[in-house]
């Protein structure tokens, strides 16, 4: 199970820390990631980290911006944005992979329920 938390409403600029707290399975076995979902539009992976956290990926809207971290003692993974730009509004989703670290969202199999993240101009 994927939980997350963490987002809001935010102004133009400013700067959100999302969490995600999975349970159920051994956590550090997994990949996780960041996706995200403009309404009537297709889920983007914006982050993603390895199972050990050596190796992350970021898509690159969001390069130099937001920043995805995991405490595998813990079983929690973060997304820290900053800057945050009206382009940014989406409901952020959680994702886990068994041990490899993919690129798109669609190759996740296990999700949370989301969380809205909307920034103001």
């Amino acid at each position: 199970q994927l939980v997350e938390s963490g987002g809001g409403l935010v102004q133009g600029g400013g700067s959100l820390r999302l969490s995600c707290a999975a349970s159920g399975a051994t956590f550090s076995r997994y990949a996780m990631a960041w996706v995200r979902q403009i309404a009537g539009r297709e889920r983007v992976l914006v982050a993603a980290i390895s199972a050990d956290g050596r190796n992350t990926f970021y898509e690159d809207s969001v390069k130099g911006r937001f920043t995805i971290s995991r405490d595998n003692a813990n079983d929690t993974v973060y997304l820290q944005m900053n800057n945050l730009s009206p382009e940014d509004t989406a409901e952020y989703y959680c994702a886990a992979n068994y041990w490899s670290m993919m690129r798109t969202a669609q190759a996740y199999d296990y999700w949370g329920q989301g969380t809205q993240v909307a920034v103001s101009s």
